[in-house]
């Protein structure tokens, strides 16, 4: 393929990648909005975020494997265009169980893209630096769109109302869908089984976690909905493993997991979520409820995060090879650590310049840093019949994170501060989830730099190997 067309290829596929990971941030501007309209409280409220993670998380295994299996281009144009699909729907939902609907089908549609376009990048970019290189336009997109999401629904949900946000990803859809045909290659079926039980049962498991962690943080841990979706969430899972060992061509092969590569990044994507969203999500509540920022202004206050990711994993970009896999994913992982930890110190008059922006920069520098050698690790050693799945698990991990992790962080917050909503009380809470989570970033770092990290430990067996 000329190299031209290359670079499309990267924007069209960083592209869908930007519109799959500010699928969350865009809406967080918007849900006063959303809720005065619909006239609802914050419960219902919390469920046009909720539903989106819950179907992201629960489909992303099945849509690793059905783009290995059914061609990744046609897989790839069925997300973006469900996901655009869902998103008109979302424009003009008449009720709120229509928007939430439809924020379930954006996660859907994100979950069958995000996997294919991983691993079309990996086949259509040779091993090497031309690899290299394009995983670090592709983690700057995905590391900066979060933060840019931010703004962008800040701004449209301000200038244009609430439903523009969706308005804007139906046209972006679009855009993406336009070139599909003309710049990816055509691939072809593989004679491989979906393994729709080991679908259903993982998607069950994984639906199930988030729910229930989600939840947990809204009615009590010890509620009968919460315990009931852990509990079942446990067993979906549990059955998932021993149905999947079962099989000669499992949806999950578990000699993924032999590849200390895959571990590491495994690992890596849940830490560096937990820290990074953890933060993210505590900064508008920091501005906004301790600050006196307007909801545009605190999304402004994110903004460096693109930037600084951008330039970061440019630098990364230069220096990735699979020898320099383990360290840039244990610096990521420090620095994202330190970032968080610097706002254990954020004062009630605090100071944008002096409290906010170094630990934002620290941060952003190691997201800059990680997210390319982790999703290439994620690939290390593998046959390219396996890429969409084996994306599709470090995407999972990452929600891990992203769900779990902040669930964690948010019980630490409320338990410090008892639930209180005097700024004092509030803000101490606040410090104890940054604590946590920056221990959490540190801890992990530290693991990778202590552990052995051949390239890869056990090849696929036979069968995993044919396509």
């Amino acid at each position: 393929m000329p190299a031209d067309r290359r670079r499309w290829v990267l924007v069209l596929l960083a592209g869908a990648l930007a519109l799959d990971t500010s699928g969350v941030a865009v809406i967080n501007a918007a849900l006063p909005s959303i809720g005065a309209e619909y006239d609802i409280d914050g419960s219902t409220l919390q469920w046009t975020m909720t539903a989106y993670s819950i179907a992201f998380a629960g489909f992303l295994l099945f849509g690793g494997r059905i783009a290995d299996v059914l061609g990744r281009r046609k897989i790839f144009a069925v997300g973006v265009a469900l996901f655009a699909a869902a998103s008109l729907g979302a424009a003009l939902a008449p009720t709120v169980g229509v928007l939430i609907a439809a924020r379930a089908l954006q996660g859907i549609g994100a979950a069958l893209s995000g996997p294919a376009s991983l691993a079309l990048l990996s086949q259509i970019f040779p091993e090497g630096p031309q690899r290299n290189r394009a995983l670090a336009v592709y983690a700057a997109t995905g590391g900066s769109s979060f933060s840019a999401g931010l703004v962008v629904g800040g701004a449209l949900t301000d200038f244009l109302g609430w439903r523009s946000v969706f308005a804007i990803s139906v046209l972006a859809g679009v855009v993406i869908l336009a070139g599909v045909r003309t710049l990816l290659p055509a691939g072809r079926r593989q004679p491989r089984p979906l393994d729709v039980p080991g679908a259903i049962l993982v998607t069950l498991g994984m639906g199930l976690a988030v729910y229930g962690v989600s939840q947990g943080s809204e009615v009590g841990w010890g509620s009968a909905q919460v315990l009931i979706s852990l509990v079942l969430a446990v067993l979906g899972l549990a059955g998932f493993v021993v149905w999947e060992k079962g099989r000669t061509q499992p949806l999950l092969p578990m000699s993924l997991f032999r590849s200390r590569p895959v571990r590491a990044a495994s690992l890596t994507g849940a830490v560096f979520y937990t820290g990074a969203g953890g933060l993210l999500f505590f900064s508008p509540l920091y501005a906004q409820g301790i600050l006196g920022y307007s909801p545009f202004e605190s999304a402004l206050a994110v903004l460096p995060v693109g930037v600084v990711v951008i330039i970061s994993s440019q630098i990364a970009g230069r220096l990735m090879s699979p020898a320099a896999y383990k360290p840039l994913m244990a610096a990521s992982l420090l620095l994202i650590g330190t970032g968080v930890t610097l706002w254990v110190g954020t004062p009630e008059d605090g100071s944008y310049w002096v409290h906010m922006l170094p630990g934002i920069v620290v941060m952003s520098t190691g997201q800059g840093l990680g997210f390319g050698a982790m999703t290439a690790a994620t690939l290390e050693g593998l046959p390219l019949h396996q890429h969409g799945v084996a994306g599709a698990v470090n995407v999972t991990a990452q929600q891990i994170g992203n769900s779990v992790g902040l669930a964690i962080l948010v019980a630490v917050s409320t338990g410090v501060s008892g639930g209180a909503t005097n700024p004092a009380d509030q803000l101490s809470g606040f410090h104890a989830a940054y604590g946590v989570a920056g221990a959490i970033g540190l801890l992990g770092g530290l693991t990778l730099l202590l552990t052995r990290f051949p390239q890869v430990d056990t090849a696929p067996s036979a069968s995993e190997e044919r396509p």
